[in-house]
């Protein structure tokens, strides 16, 4: 029978779920893994997240949760590295949100929008899993998976494209409640009618 899980308190009192890794960070700017009691690189750590493994990264002297700083220190690198993810205009405008009334909203609709989007990755390896295998490949195979993806495609991205618009529309709506809320009576700013 599995153990439940208990969590470990670290120096800063903040609860940590056991199987937790911690990476204790020190002022010369060396990582610290606890777990495996070494020093190690933003390259050891990027390889856990693509491992998909579970980990924060902690202050050594005051225990701050610096997990976001390192996870951003990594993107900096591959987005100087190789060929980047974010253009210039696209920074740009991810600046313009900070300090700005949807701040917040956006954080929670890129966040989703890119679950979503990993998802149909997912489905989409899922279904081609067969064609990596070579005893079971063939000319039928083949062509039915080839047949099958346009409209598995289409359907995946209509309903990303949906849950988009969705999220879109939720988002003005809050902040037309918001602007009736700051500014009662004043033309404009009524909610969306669906």
């Amino acid at each position: 029978m599995a153990q439940p899980r208990r969590a470990s308190v670290p120096e800063d009192g903040a609860p940590t779920p056991s199987g937790m890794r911690v990476l204790k960070k020190y002022p010369n700017r060396r990582l610290y893994d606890t777990q495996l009691s070494t020093y190690i690189t933003l390259a050891d750590v990027k390889a856990m997240v693509l491992g998909g493994g579970e980990f924060e990264v902690r202050d050594a002297k005051t225990g701050e949760d610096l997990t976001r700083s390192i996870l951003l220190q990594i993107i900096l690198e591959e987005e100087t590295g190789g060929v980047p993810i974010f253009s210039a205009p696209m920074l740009s405008q991810l600046i313009r949100f900070y300090g700005h009334a949807m701040q917040g909203m956006m954080g929670s609709y890129l966040e989703k929008n890119l679950q979503t989007f990993t998802e149909i990755q997912a489905r989409l390896a899922e279904q081609s899993k067969g064609l990596y295998d070579p005893t079971a490949q063939s000319p039928e195979m083949w062509t039915q998976f080839l047949n099958g993806q346009a409209p598995v495609v289409q359907n995946l991205m209509g309903t990303y494209l949906e849950q988009s618009r969705s999220m879109f529309v939720k988002m003005q709506e809050q902040m037309a409640k918001q602007a009736e809320t700051l500014f009662p009576g004043m033309p404009g700013f009524k909610a969306p009618k669906r």
